[in-house]
C-alpha cells in the first residue's frame, strides 16, 4: 500500500490556500470581485505553485508572478520550516510571462517535502511577496512503500468552463482527496480552439454559466491567446489547491494546439475562425505556452531535450513513459497504407521507448499514451472520413498507423518485456479494454489490458466503436447515450492506479467526479496473459 500522509499535512495546505486567498487573481468575468494587480507594493503570486516530474531525488516547482520577480524555493522536512534549504530560481519576466521553474536535486527518496515560494523585488531582495506553499512526496526508493497515482485528461473542453453555479471544477477536490503520490494528466489541459461563452443553454432549459477572460473569448492563435489559455484554468480553487498538494506529470494532444491537428496542416479557408492557417506555427507557439504553464523536465529553458515524450522513474515499482503521439505523426488519412514508417509516433520515438523498455528493471511499466489504440476516433474537420487515432475501423491485419503499434507489441512479447499497461484519455468516457491474440487479427503478442479514463471537465461522448485488429474485449464501460453532454449532466472521471508494496499487484480503479469507484482490476506482477 502507499505511505499515509504524514502529520500535519492537511494543515500545510490550509495554510497554503491561507495564503493563495490573500493574493489577488487577475479579473475575470462571471468571478468574485477581483481588480487587475496594481503594480505598486511585492511580487504576488496569485496563481499558485505546482510541482512536477517528481522523482525519488528531484521535482520541479513552478510558479508565476503579477510582475519582474526572482524566484526563490525554500524545502524543509516539516512545515515549520525550521533551517530550511534553499534554492534559487530564475527570473521571472515577460520572455516566459513571468512564469518560472526551479529544479530540486538531492531529495530524500520517499519523503513528504514541505517548500515555499518566494517572490523577490529584482532591484531589491529583502523585498519578498507573501510565500506560498505547498507540499509533495519524493518517489520511493524501496519496494515496500508502494505507489499510488490518478489519470485523466480533457479540461474546459466544448465550451464547459468553470461555473461557479457547481463549484467550480469539483473534480480536482475529489482526487486530493485520494492524496494521490502524483497525477498523470494524458492530454488536453486546454481547449485553444474552444471558446468560453458567458452562458449555454442546457438540455433541461437551464443556464450553464462560465467564468470567462478575454483571451478564452476565441480561438488561440497568438502566443499571448495560448498563455491565456493556461491561466484560465488556474482561475479555479479547486485546481490550485490540488496542484499545491499533488505532482503532476503532463503530456498534451491535440486541444492545446487545434481539434485533430497534425504537422504540416493548413487549416481550411471556410475555417473563419483563424487568419492563422498555419497550424505548425500554431503548435509552436502552443508548444512555448505549454513549456511556460507546466514543469515538465524536458522542455525546462535549457534543458538538451525540448520534447514532450520522457520516462520518469517511481522507485522499483513503477516506471512511467509519456508518449507523445500528436508531434511527429504523419498526416491524418484513411489511414489503409500498407507501409507507415512514420505512424503515430515517428521513428525517432518508436526506438527512445523501445530502448527504455527494454532498460526498465521496473516492476510495472505504464505507458501513458495521449491517445487509445482500439477505439476508433474519426477526423472530420477537414470534411474527409479521416482517422484520429491509431485504430480505423477494420479488423483485419493491421494497416496505417496500426503497423507501429504492431511492431512495439511484437517487440514486448520478443523481448520478454513483462508489466506493460496502457493508460488513456481522449475520447470523453471510461472504460476498460483487455487485448488478446486468441481474438485479434495480428497475434503476435501477448495479452494486455488498457485503461480509458477523463474528461476532467469537459463535453462527455458515447463510447467509441471498438476495432478488432488487437483482440480488444470492452470489459467494462460507462459513457452517455448523447454527445456532449455538460459536467452539470454528470459522466466526468479519472483513474486511480494503486501499487501494492509487499505483493506488487496492481490496482486500477475506475472512478467517477465524486471518487465513487465503478470499476476495479486487479493485475498480478510478472503474470502473462492477464
Amino acid at each position: 500500500m502507499s505511505p499515509s500522509p504524514l502529520p500535519g499535512r492537511r494543515s500545510v495546505l490550509r495554510g497554503s490556500l491561507a495564503a493563495s486567498a490573500a493574493l489577488t487573481l487577475p479579473a475575470a468575468v462571471g468571478a468574485a470581485a477581483a481588480p487587475a494587480f496594481a503594480l505598486s507594493g511585492r511580487p504576488k503570486a496569485g496563481w499558485g505553485v505546482q510541482t512536477g516530474d517528481v522523482t525519488a531525488d528531484s521535482g520541479l516547482v513552478w510558479v508565476r508572478s503579477d510582475r519582474p520577480a526572482r524566484m526563490v524555493v525554500e524545502t524543509s522536512a516539516t512545515e515549520s520550516f525550521r533551517n530550511p534549504r534553499r534554492w534559487h530560481g530564475p527570473l521571472l519576466g515577460t520572455g516566459t510571462d513571468f512564469t518560472g521553474t526551479t529544479r530540486l536535486r538531492g531529495l530524500p527518496p520517499g519523503e513528504q517535502i514541505h517548500y515555499r515560494v518566494l517572490l523577490a523585488d529584482p532591484d531589491d531582495p529583502r523585498r519578498t511577496g507573501e510565500p506560498v506553499t505547498g507540499t509533495f512526496r519524493t518517489a520511493p526508493a524501496r519496494r515496500r512503500d508502494g505507489v499510488r497515482f490518478l489519470w485523466s485528461g480533457d479540461l474546459a473542453g466544448q465550451g464547459w468552463g468553470i461555473n461557479p453555479d457547481l463549484g467550480g471544477y469539483r473534480i480536482y477536490d475529489a482526487m486530493g482527496k485520494l492524496d494521490p503520490d502524483f497525477f498523470l494528466c494524458s492530454g488536453d489541459n486546454i481547449y485553444a480552439d474552444g471558446p468560453i461563452a458567458a452562458t449555454a443553454a442546457l438540455p433541461d432549459g437551464s443556464t450553464w454559466r462560465n467564468i470567462t477572460t478575454e483571451e478564452k473569448s476565441k480561438v488561440a492563435e497568438t502566443l499571448a491567446e495560448f498563455r491565456g489559455n493556461f491561466r484560465y484554468n488556474l482561475l479555479d480553487e479547486n485546481l490550485r489547491r490540488f496542484n499545491a498538494q499533488v505532482p503532476s506529470v503532463i503530456q498534451w494532444d491535440d486541444h492545446e494546439v487545434r481539434n485533430n491537428w497534425y504537422p504540416g496542416e493548413r487549416i481550411l479557408d471556410s475555417d473563419t475562425r483563424y487568419t492563422e492557417k498555419s497550424v505548425d506555427a500554431l503548435a509552436g507557439r502552443a508548444r512555448r505556452a505549454f513549456s511556460e504553464y507546466f514543469p515538465i523536465s524536458t522542455l525546462r529553458p535549457g534543458a538538451r531535450d525540448g520534447r514532450v515524450y520522457r520516462v520518469l522513474h517511481q522507485g522499483p515499482l513503477l516506471d512511467v513513459f509519456v508518449l507523445d503521439m500528436r508531434t511527429y505523426r504523419n498526416a491524418n488519412s484513411p489511414d489503409d497504407q500498407t507501409v507507415d514508417p512514420q505512424g503515430i509516433l515517428g521513428a525517432e520515438q518508436l526506438e527512445w521507448l523501445k530502448r527504455e523498455l527494454s532498460c526498465s528493471r521496473a516492476v510495472w511499466k505504464v505507458i501513458a499514451a495521449d491517445m487509445p489504440l482500439g477505439l476508433v476516433v474519426p477526423d472530420t474537420t477537414e470534411g474527409k472520413a479521416n482517422i484520429e487515432a491509431v485504430a480505423q475501423g477494420d479488423p483485419g491485419v493491421p494497416l496505417g498507423r496500426e503497423l507501429q503499434i504492431a511492431e512495439l507489441l511484437r517487440y514486448v512479447k520478443h523481448r520478454r518485456i513483462t508489466g506493460t499497461v496502457w493508460l488513456t484519455a481522449d475520447v470523453h468516457h471510461t472504460s476498460a479494454q483487455h487485448y488478446q491474440p486468441s481474438r485479434a487479427a495480428f497475434t503476435d503478442f501477448e495479452p494486455f489490458w488498457e485503461f480509458v479514463s477523463g474528461p476532467l471537465n469537459a463535453g462527455a461522448f458515447p463510447a467509441s466503436a471498438l476495432d478488432g485488429t488487437f483482440g480488444p474485449e470492452r470489459v467494462f464501460v460507462k459513457a452517455p447515450t448523447a454527445a456532449n453532454v455538460s459536467p452539470a449532466g454528470g459522466y466526468q472521471f479519472f483513474g486511480e492506479v494503486d501499487i501494492d508494496g509487499g505483493s506488487g499487484e496492481l490496482t486500477v480503479r475506475l472512478r467517477e467526479q465524486d471518487g465513487t469507484v465503478l470499476f476495479t482490476k486487479v493485475l498480478q506482477p510478472g503474470r502473462v496473459g492477464q
